[in-house]
């Protein structure tokens, strides 16, 4: 049997994780139905993170600028945002029910501001850089998707008694499937990227003359990575082997619809996964089945 929530005497604990769990709901299909199939102490941890890289991304590319803010202004209520964040973790409060959940996670699964860091600094990039050398463009997937992928892997690794050596082979699949992640989501968010928010993200790519040689090139990097994370989703605990599994399948399905796709198409149109497929790989990976590498 599954081990359950972790216990919260507390109310306003579980009043900020209740809040931290709607945020997946209602923003995500893909991740809300990934975390259903984790075991439940684990899934807590997961949506409080989810929630936090939410939040910073509503400053980054949501809700501030819809409501007004300048670019000045976003950067000063991310730069507020990383400072209680770090509070958080250190004192384990936040009067923002958001960052207290996700200070308590912090707190209980072992990760510190060698995390966080990298990622608020991707997330400042973003309000101030709008294409990307090789060096800066990995630096800014480290820092908005490996890191998560990262502090997801702690979570999924609490309390496991995983070898120096394991644990160094789940943090290379970790960071692998967290990059594989952005950059399907640049790929797919190519032309919107561009001409809604003035951003390039993959180097030496120009989207006004994208060729299905560009396209070729970024999906076989994209699955190079898949298969490094693929490699190690066995020696995950089986408490959220199904879940990870279920992510893998749904970006690689992603992947594979998006190399289908002309490149002429691809930046006329948002590839997705309908809702009948995703519910089969879901299913696939409830009963255990496991992508191959």
């Amino acid at each position: 049997m599954s081990p359950g929530p972790v216990p919260r005497t507390n109310l306003y604990d579980r009043v900020a994780e209740e809040a931290s769990s709607v945020v997946i709901r209602r923003y995500s299909t893909s991740f809300g139905l990934a975390s259903r199939l984790l075991e439940p102490k684990v899934r807590q941890h997961v949506e409080n993170i989810y929630a936090l890289v939410r939040l910073a991304d509503e400053i980054v590319d949501g809700e501030a600028s819809s409501a007004g803010l300048t670019v000045v202004d976003a950067a000063r209520a991310l730069n507020e945002l990383e400072k209680e964040t770090e509070f958080a973790m250190e004192k384990g409060y936040s009067s923002n029910l958001i960052v207290h959940a996700f200070g308590l996670t912090a707190r209980e699964t072992g990760f510190d501001t060698s995390l966080t860091t990298p990622f608020f600094d991707s997330m400042r990039a973003d309000l101030k850089q709008t294409e990307h050398d090789q060096a800066s463009f990995e630096r800014y997937v480290y820092g908005s998707a490996e890191v998560v992928g990262l502090m997801c892997l702690r979570a999924f690794l609490d309390g496991e008694n995983k070898t120096d050596a394991e644990r160094e082979a789940l943090e290379v699949g970790a960071r692998a499937l967290g990059a594989a992640f952005q950059k399907v989501n640049f790929l797919r968010d190519l032309a919107a990227d561009f001409r809604e928010l003035g951003r390039s993200y993959f180097p030496d790519v120009n989207v006004e003359t994208f060729t299905e040689a560009d396209k070729v090139r970024l999906l076989d990097d994209i699955d190079a990575d898949l298969r490094t994370s693929a490699a190690v989703l066995p020696q995950l605990p089986a408490g959220s082997r199904r879940a990870v599994a279920l992510a893998q399948s749904l970006f690689t399905e992603l992947a594979v619809r998006l190399r289908a796709t002309p490149a002429d198409r691809l930046i006329a149109t948002r590839v997705r996964v309908p809702n009948p497929v995703k519910l089969r790989l879901a299913a696939e990976a409830a009963v255990g089945r496991v992508p191959r590498a």
